[in-house]
């Protein structure tokens, strides 16, 4: 499984998430088809991936992206936006 977080340059948004197939989670956030995504679909595509890590299961995925979008979590993410 993998913790993620994808960053928009356009509307300067960063989204947190996880997921079993990072590739396939990444094409659907870019997809304007796509009705599973509704904030990612709202502010649009061109999102890329910042930052990943993989975890042994969707406990530990759940867990850790539970941190990420916490305050420090969301501190230690900003580091990989791009300028």
């Amino acid at each position: 499984f993998y913790v993620y977080a994808i960053f928009n340059p356009v509307k300067k948004k960063v989204y947190i998430g996880q997921t079993e197939d990072l590739e396939r989670r990444l094409k659907e956030h870019n997809d304007p088809n796509c009705q599973r995504h509704l904030y990612t679909k709202r502010i649009g595509p061109s999102w890329s991936l910042i930052y990943s890590e993989t975890l042994s299961d969707r406990k530990s995925a759940l867990i850790r992206e539970k941190q990420l979008k916490s305050y420090q979590g969301r501190l230690f993410i900003k580091k990989y936006i791009p300028l």
